[in-house]
């Protein structure tokens, strides 16, 4: 599939529903709930940005849009922290990801720091085609005893 239309911008808070779907279908048992989603988007969080991407080319009769990805950073004097990427299965390679991380890179700071898991070699390869180097690594660091591995763009 390619991409056919899609525009990154800030969450507002008629998105929380769609990003926390997004979450629990994306992410499993490392999902954020609602109510924290809820939380950033609506500003009580001061570091973080959400940021969606829709598919203006799947809007409905009232011309609204379809979510499907959204990004979480952190901000933080120089650094940006990548909290998440989530993109609906049906919209995965189709630049849907690069363009909610090329906003997040678009975010002050001079540092990008985040955390991927070890078994995830497609979002591996996604951040070293960038740029992004290991750093470190975190056992255990997820629900399912997983690892992580930190990633870092200067």
């Amino acid at each position: 599939m390619t991409l056919r239309s899609a525009v990154v911008r800030p969450a507002t808070e008629a998105d929380v529903d769609a990003i926390a779907d997004s979450e629990l279908h994306n992410l499993g048992a490392d999902a954020w709930s609602a109510g924290l989603v809820a939380e950033g988007v609506r500003g009580a969080l001061p570091t973080v940005h959400y940021l969606v991407a829709e598919d203006d080319s799947q809007g409905d009769s009232r011309g609204e849009t379809t979510v499907v990805g959204h990004a979480v950073a952190s901000v933080v004097d120089d650094l940006v922290e990548l909290q998440r990427i989530a993109v609906a299965p049906s919209h995965r390679r189709t630049g849907v990801a690069s363009a909610l991380l090329e906003a997040v890179l678009a975010l002050p700071g001079e540092r990008v720091l985040l955390e991927v898991r070890e078994d995830n070699d497609g979002a591996r390869a996604f951040y070293a085609a960038r740029g992004f180097v290991e750093l470190a690594r975190r056992p255990r660091y997820y629900r399912d005893g997983s690892t992580a591995i930190v990633m870092e763009l200067t």
